[in-house]
């Protein structure tokens, strides 16, 4: 049985939910379900572990376990199983239904809560260090179907939103129950009853949401589970591994990750050593980082136009870079004085500084992950999705671990913490850097991103007209300089272009062209081979499966005025047939661009120049793209594209 979402097609889908936005998801029984049964979890997680620390911490006495360690071994004990049996916990997910693997991980929450539950009644610091692993495998048993359950039953326009709420309710899950252990714990004579009441009852709660999830069939129902998790590690991130832009953004994923684990890590040190704060300061901290990452997550699909937008993630990284750079010229001078509470602490002016750059570095953190999870959920391969997830689990928690070894190792040799913020500030630059280097699409649709929100009023209709998967090739009319950008920032997909080689000598444009891997096409009288060169490598886009555009009028038009069609559209669509793919053909028209800063301009003398005058139409212009509908590969005809072209110039 599928669901609605698995069985309609992606324009269906999209009518479907038009009007809808992340919010009107929790309305929906596909999602709504799912997310609380989530938010319980992780509120449940770290009530449990929060509480647990601070009674190791403040009311046991542990000859083996200093406080100081309390911290470090009971995240070193959750995190271990991800290490472990993440490439199990792919195996499984990909294998069964997803609703039936969630009911089955909320009934192992339950009978872990209850063992917990004896633990904290009897104050037994051994079995709650044994719950803490288990919970930690009830984590990694739930992550891959976490992340797998959402792209089964939400469309593409959907990710985004869908995966921001996720992200956002799970950091206020987070927060809220570690402020729900810590004020538990301390209750006098029923403290720790309290907690493990409100343990069990949490673990009950989730498990009743989890029973409202509608059924998710599994998507590899014939995989032989291989339960020996080294070798399937090490075949997970081989599997990972073959698609190059999934892998690669499974290491910014983890960055982010050894990223956010320094800040957090260092929040209570933070607090006492150079805000002079007490514990109440600690979880102010802890207050802003969650509230930054839960707007910045809700923001990603408002900023996206509801498509899977990679354009926010250079935003997002250079955001963590100056905020976090800036963390520390806000934090490195401020005067020892005596401990503050938290109404003498925020009535330092200098203290709000500290602050707003925390905040705003975990809303650049939401803005930079959000859309690589939903990029790995859209381009990782249904079948082992799940197992990609898990991978990225893995390397997760290797990064989490490197992060408290290099904070570690730092502060041993002197660091104050101040200064591991400005190296944590400075290596993220220099690591984001590196992989939008790696992986250009990042970058390519960044700048098509801010072309067509900041420089141009940009609005699109009739996108759901563009495929989310398959080849296809992408015909319009060709307008100025930038009219691949702005096709870039309308499309989920990446693009390959067929371009005037002439185009590519243009400064910056020619540079970003030749990055997004545009095909260059010279006249065949002119250069015959290079003629032909462009048609094969055309052919091979669609021959794996990707978005193909053309500009059939051949060159940019000298009067605003829609161009004859050459034929070069029938050569591409004839020879794909030929070999058995036939490609739909989408036309789309450009429209209130001619005149603009990057189309001609005539000049006095009859001399036509682009990029001159750069407020000729005053600053951030309407301009638009109208897509229409599928054209099927046998009816593709130059002059009858032509037409629904010039259509769409008029709608």
């Amino acid at each position: 049985m599928t669901t609605p979402a698995a069985a309609a097609t992606p324009v269906a889908l999209h009518e479907a939910n038009a009007h809808a936005n992340q919010f009107a998801l929790l309305k929906q029984r596909r999602f709504a379900p799912f997310f609380w049964t989530q938010f319980a979890g992780a509120a449940n997680d770290n009530l449990f572990k929060f509480a647990f620390t601070v009674m190791v911490t403040y009311q046991l006495q542990l000859s083996w376990m200093p406080p100081a360690m309390a911290g470090l071994a009971i995240g070193a004990l959750f995190i271990l199983p991800f290490l472990l049996f993440s490439a199990t916990a792919g195996q499984l997910t990909d294998k069964f239904d997803k609703t039936k693997m969630i009911r089955f991980v909320k009934n192992l929450e339950i009978a872990i809560m209850l063992i917990a539950a004896w633990g904290f009644v009897t104050a037994n610091a051994v079995v709650l260090l044994g719950c803490v692993f288990l919970m930690g495998l009830h984590s990694t048993l739930f992550g891959p179907v976490k992340f797998a359950y959402l792209p089964q039953v939400l469309d593409s326009r959907e990710l985004t939103g869908g995966n921001g709420m996720v992200e956002m309710g799970t950091f206020v899950a987070i927060l809220l129950g570690q402020v729900a252990g810590g004020l538990l714990v301390a209750v006098p004579q029923i403290g720790h009853t309290s907690v493990a009441v409100a343990c069990v009852l949490l673990a009950l709660a989730g498990r009743g949401v989890a029973q409202a999830i509608p059924q998710a069939p599994a998507t590899d129902p014939g995989l032989v589970i291989n339960w020996n998790p080294f070798s399937e590690t090490w075949r997970n991130l081989k599997l990972a591994h073959g698609n190059v832009v999934v892998f690669r953004s499974l290491l910014g994923i983890s960055w982010m990750w050894f990223f956010g684990a320094v800040f957090l890590s260092q929040f209570p040190s933070f607090a006492k050593e150079v805000l002079h704060g007490d514990e109440q300061v600690a979880s102010l901290l802890l207050v802003v980082f969650s509230i930054g990452i839960g707007v910045g997550s809700l923001l990603c699909e408002t900023l996206s136009r509801r498509q899977v937008e990679i354009g926010l993630v250079p935003l997002g990284a250079i955001g963590m870079s100056v905020f976090a750079i800036d963390l520390y010229f806000a934090s490195r001078a401020l005067p020892k004085v005596a401990e503050m509470g938290l109404g003498a602490f925020v009535h330092q002016p200098a203290h709000w500084r500290v602050m707003a750059d925390l905040g705003l570095l975990s809303l650049f953190a939401g803005l930079y992950s959000v859309p690589m999870y939903a990029l790995i959920q859209l381009r990782s391969q249904p079948t082992h999705r799940a197992r990609i997830i898990a991978a990225n689990n893995i390397l997760n928690a290797l990064f989490m671990i490197g992060s408290s070894v290099i904070a570690g190792a730092l502060l041993g040799a002197g660091f104050t913490i101040p200064q591991i913020f400005l190296f944590t500030g400075i290596a993220n630059a220099v690591v984001a850097f590196y992989i939008f280097m790696l992986v250009p699409e990042y970058l390519l649709r960044f700048v098509a991103w801010v072309l067509s929100r900041f420089v141009y009023r940009f609005e699109i209709k009739g996108d759901e007209h563009i495929p989310t998967e398959g080849a296809a090739v992408l015909v319009c009319n060709h307008v100025s300089f930038i009219d691949a950008v702005l096709l870039m920032a309308a499309s989920p997909r990446p693009i390959r272009f067929i371009m005037d080689h002439r185009i590519f000598k243009v400064p910056v444009l020619g540079w970003l062209f030749k990055l997004a891997k545009a095909i260059p096409i010279a006249p065949q009288k002119e250069d015959p081979a290079a003629y032909e060169a462009a048609f094969a490598k055309a052919l091979a886009v669609l021959r794996e499966g990707d978005l193909l555009a053309i500009f059939p009028e051949g060159a940019i038009t000298r009067d605003g005025t829609l161009q004859p069609f050459k034929g070069g559209v029938m050569k591409i669509v004839e020879s794909a047939r030929a070999e058995g793919i036939e490609p739909p053909v989408i036309p789309m028209a450009l429209t209130n661009l001619w005149g603009s800063y990057f189309s001609r301009i005539e000049l006095r003398g009859g001399q036509q120049v682009a990029m001159a005058k750069p407020f000729r139409r005053g600053f951030y212009s309407r301009v638009g793209l109208n897509v229409g509908q599928v054209v099927p590969p046998s009816e593709v005809r130059p002059e009858a594209l032509q037409q629904r072209v010039s259509g769409l110039l008029a709608a």
